[in-house]
């Protein structure tokens, strides 16, 4: 699976405080702290401070991927760009970090004229800042970062009319690229910053609604920034340019140009005039080819042009005689020009996943050259061009079968078939996988741990979905695509279970087919997709992205993708025989670290997942890199207070290594050498590294805050939802509820591990149904997955002999329910124990003499179809039908002539509520008969047909049947049939 690696213009600035060389960090600080006083910025932080109180709304701080910047470019970026992270900064001098900036309205706003020149708009942080937080605290003497902020862009100008000495005097600068209006204005302050060295412009900061990155709106950059020519380090990435601004060509200090993740498709000849430049990144463009003048860049050390469609380099290539690093992953190189063997300072050559055949001899004349040449095809002969498709084969089109809710089964014939099947899933039969028509069964079971098997850090993105039957193998390999829910920097894949064994299957990712929604109107869903020869079960898991290679007796090189700061180096004649290794990263949140261990001085690097295949211990030492803890530089660290900790996957447990190992420290990086493989964590604390305490952090890692929620249907307070969230779902989740649901407030929080079982069970004058399959002793199952909604729909009755209001509740439990707890206890359920989780009360009306609860119906007017003679249903008749209808409510409307706009309409209007939904479709189905004249009850029969419902049109034909019936008794009784019979004999 490919995965284009986040753009990470600077290692340095995402790992916290850098300091200037020969300044103490005393030294560093001081101007922030004296800027506090200054008179002119404290009015303009109570201004913003002020403003800020309009808007509340939270938005999460953007965290800034290292994909791209290598060691050696963190050495540019610390020469050359000092910079403070915010979160230092406001840590460091007042108190807690900012995360975003938005627009408000300015009207009757005692402070509207304090606006942009270009909008008519007043700025507002949100959060807003507290009365301890001054605007210094964002701006110190030489740095402004407003890419924290959403549209924080927007700022410079109100800050360039308010301080502008300050502002002028600017040496770095950070602007988000999200807000187009707020970077417009900002665009015309900078040529005034003469003094700027770092200008970075990136998007892909923040995060919409849907998890997806918004994306930089920066096209181009105006003219009048070639006079800033102090400019040593730029970052564009992340954008739309489509191509590289003419005014950054004539910066002759240029040394850092991060041009990552956008649109340019060609390089102009005059790059050749950035004589300085150092490091180049256009990874992620639209590259074909590059300029023969590229050679003129005799400083460069770091060139990265991978993701592009390069297939071949220019000669010109072996001229970069200072070439450290090159990247150029991911094209489609079919050769190497032979003038890379010129390529003397060359130490690390990544060509993995491209068309090459063959490595050129001549860098074997390069005895340190380390090459990453994975996923290409080496020594195989060339692959021919394909066949065009003959006319018959390009008219061919493969027919479209989309399934209903109640469709459970399907034909395919040789002539293939694309199957939509409800929820998003797709199923692509090739022409001629059959030989005849065979019929086919489709099921999505819900989510339990004898069907859903999970590795460490696995998570389950979806429902599992069984294909039957069970072993028919297929003439072409079928795609099978399981929709999923998101999961952010992780890797998804495909798990099969063919009845006795998990494995992972090779998995694509793309989105839906358009006009296929799960959700009316809503985008096509994401689709994990594999090709398989039988059927069995399906599911969609995420785990971190897991980096393999195979190591020779001739060594190797591994880089994390998701991280590029971690490697491994395997030295020749480190193994005899040929053996795979596999790395994964887990990244830890180091304030949760925190806050486990009651540290707050603690900090943690990246956890490392190491396994090989064969399991033996190495020939020679492997040399692992990993970067520091955050916060902890190669200058600061007391080496005292940091550990190297060694895990067993297999007990769980840690062992403190540290003396046992040779742990240098480089700037920025660790550095051990080991000889067999497993888990590696590197702590820094202030405190005794205890090893229990590092497992116990560890295992509250693998724990999801949860909270339960109990809610009873307003319609029916006897149709009770039970749900299980993680606690940052709770909110959205109880908001589209309140409209059909009451019920009380969520839990308190419990920690749950993925995949694992719990109950619930009704206390206090309640009970359940003990038939479903999921309820035993009066409890019902539950699994927990953090991906899923893990919920459950019950009827509740009273107990026994229970006539007036009922005050209940539900308890949820690890195990077995706690036997002779004491009445007060068990009220109020005080104290966690080993198993009880959360209770919550529930309310039952009291029952009428009918034995029915007393509550509101939904009301709906009076309606009665047909005439006597051809059928008569009666809106009781109605009402007796729709509790029968269901799942199937869909189907049935199209086969009554509904539109499916119409029926998409009334699933958004009553969503979470099937009873209201079937009510609304069949009465306005009801309401448009009253005007379509008789044979009312003969269209609804044949639609129950149509939709395979039988028994419906049955029951149906009989209420006719019997209102007929009585029609003619009463005619009888009246003595108008015998008048009539006498009238037609005459």
């Amino acid at each position: 699976m490919e995965k284009a690696p986040d753009e990470g213009g600077g290692d340095m600035e995402a790992a916290g405080l850098i300091m200037k060389p020969g300044r103490s960090e005393a030294e560093e600080m001081t101007p922030a702290c004296n800027a506090l006083k200054d008179p002119s910025l404290t009015d303009v932080a109570l201004r913003l401070y002020r403003l800020g109180q309009e808007d509340q709304e939270k938005s999460a701080l953007p965290t800034l991927s290292n994909a791209e910047m290598s060691e050696g470019q963190a050495e540019v970026e610390m020469d050359a760009a000092p910079y403070l992270s915010p979160s230092s900064v406001m840590d460091t001098i007042c108190g807690p970090s900012l995360s975003s900036l938005s627009y408000s309205s300015s009207s009757g706003h005692p402070d509207a004229d304090f606006t942009s020149t270009t909008s008519s708009s007043v700025l507002s942080l949100t959060p807003p800042l507290p009365p301890s937080v001054e605007l210094p605290a964002v701006m110190t003497d030489t740095r402004l970062t407003l890419d924290v902020y959403q549209g924080g862009a927007a700022a410079l100008p109100l800050l360039w009319r308010s301080v502008p000495g300050q502002v002028r005097g600017l040496l770095y600068l950070r602007l988000g690229s999200e807000d187009k209006a707020g970077l417009d204005v900002a665009l015309d302050v900078l040529p005034h910053l003469t003094e700027l060295r770092s200008l970075a412009i990136r998007g892909h900061c923040f995060y919409d609604s849907d998890g997806e990155p918004l994306p930089g709106l920066l096209t181009t950059l105006p003219a009048s920034l070639s006079s800033l020519c102090g400019l040593v380090h730029v970052d564009l990435s992340f954008n739309q340019l489509s191509c590289v601004p003419s005014c950054l060509l004539s910066l002759p200090a240029l040394s850092s140009l991060l041009l990552g993740h956008n649109c340019i498709a060609a390089l102009p000849p005059e790059m050749c005039r950035l004589s300085s430049l150092t490091c180049l990144s256009l990874l992620g463009n639209e590259l074909v080819s590059l300029p023969p003048g590229l050679g003129q860049l005799k400083a460069l050390q770091t060139l990265d042009i991978s993701h592009n469609l390069l297939e071949r380099l220019p000669d010109e290539i072996g001229s970069l005689g200072e070439l450290v690093k090159l990247e150029l992953s991911h094209n489609k190189l079919k050769q190497l020009p032979e003038s890379m063997g010129y390529l003397l300072s060359l130490r690390e050559l990544v060509i993995y996943s491209n068309d090459l055949f063959l490595i050129p001899h001549c860098l074997n004349k390069l005895p340190l050259l380390k090459i990453d040449v994975r996923d290409n095809p080496l020594g195989q002969p060339p692959t021919p061009p394909s066949l065009p498709p003959t006319p018959v084969q390009a008219e061919t089109k493969i027919p479209e079968l989309h399934l209903g809710y109640n469709q459970h089964s399907f034909r395919v014939s040789s002539a293939g078939c694309h199957v939509f099947l409800p929820g998003g899933a797709e199923l692509l039969f090739p022409p001629g996988c059959v030989e005849r028509t065979t019929r086919l069964q489709w099921l999505e079971k819900r989510p339990q741990r004898k069907w859903v098997w999970l590795e460490e850090h696995e998570l389950l993105l979806s429902r599992p979905l069984e294909l039957r039957p069970h072993g028919i193998t297929f003439i072409k390999p079928v795609e099978v695509c399981v929709p999923y829910h998101q999961a952010k920097r992780r890797e998804v894949l495909v798990r099969r279970f063919d009845g006795q064994s998990w494995n992972i299957l090779p998995t694509s990712l793309r989105r839906g087919s358009k006009g296929h929604s799960s959700h009316p109107g809503g985008r096509p869903a994401r689709l994990a997709c594999c090709t398989v020869s039988q059927f069995s079960w399906f599911m969609a898991v995420s785990r971190p992205v897991k980096d393999s290679c195979s190591v020779t007796p001739a060594g190797a090189l591994l880089v994390s993708s998701s991280d590029p700061g971690i490697k491994l180096h395997f030295p020749p004649d480190s193994t005899v025989q040929p053996r795979t290794i596999t790395l994964q990263v887990l990244q830890i949140c180091v304030s949760e670290v925190q806050a486990l261990c009651g540290d707050p001085q603690a900090s943690v690097s990246p956890l490392l997942c190491l396994t090989q295949n064969p399991s033996l211990d190495f020939l020679q030492p492997i040399k692992v890199q990993v970067p520091l803890p955050s916060g902890v530089t190669g200058h600061s660290v007391d080496m005292s207070c940091l550990h190297l900790l060694h895990g067993d996957p297999t007990a769980q447990t840690w062992t403190d290594i540290t003396s046992q190992v040779s742990l240098n420290v480089t700037h920025v990086y660790a550095i051990f050498y080991i000889t067999h493989f497993s888990w590696y964590w590197l702590w820094y604390t202030t405190t005794s590294c205890v090893s229990g305490a590092v497992r116990k952090v560890y295992q509250r890692l693998k724990q999801f805050k949860v909270q339960f929620l109990v809610l009873q249907r307003k319609s029916d307070p006897s149709q009770v939802m039970l749900q299980c969230l993680p606690t940052n779902k709770v909110d959205g989740r109880v908001q589209d509820l309140s409209q059909q649901y009451d019920g009380p407030l969520p839990s308190d929080l419990c920690d749950l591990l993925e995949g694992e079982q719990f109950f619930a069970g009704f206390e206090r004058g309640l009970e359940i149904s003990t038939e479903r399959p999921d309820c035993g002793e009066g409890r019902l199952s539950f699994v927990f997955y953090s991906s899923l909604k893990n919920l459950k729909e019950v009827y509740v009755c009273p107990a026994q002999d229970q006539k007036a209001p009922v005050r209940g509740q539900v308890s949820f439990y690890r195990g077995e329910i706690p036997n002779n707890l004491p009445e007060e206890v068990a009220r109020k359920r005080k104290g966690h124990d080993s198993q009880w989780l959360a209770t919550l009360p529930l309310r039952l009306p009291a029952l009428n003499s009918e034995n029915n609860f007393i509550t509101e119906e939904i009301q709906y007017p009076p309606l009665n179809l047909g005439d006597p003679e051809s059928g008569y249903l009666t809106e009781a008749n109605l009402l007796s039908i729709s509790l029968q209808i269901g799942q199937d409510w869909r189907v049935i409307g199209i086969n009554l002539g509904l539109s499916y706009q119409e029926l998409d309409r009334i699933q958004f209007k009553c969503r979470d509520n099937l009873g209201a939904l079937v009510l609304d479709m069949l009465f306005q189905w009801a309401r448009g008969q009253t005007k379509a004249g008789p044979g009312a009850a003969s269209r609804l029969v044949a639609a129950m047909i149509e939709s395979g419902r039988r028994d419906l049109a049955d029951e149906i034909e009989d209420i006719v049947s019997i209102g007929r019936r009585k029609y003619s008794e009463s005619l009888r009784r009246v003595g108008l049939e015998e008048e009539s019979s006498s009238l037609g004999e005459t």
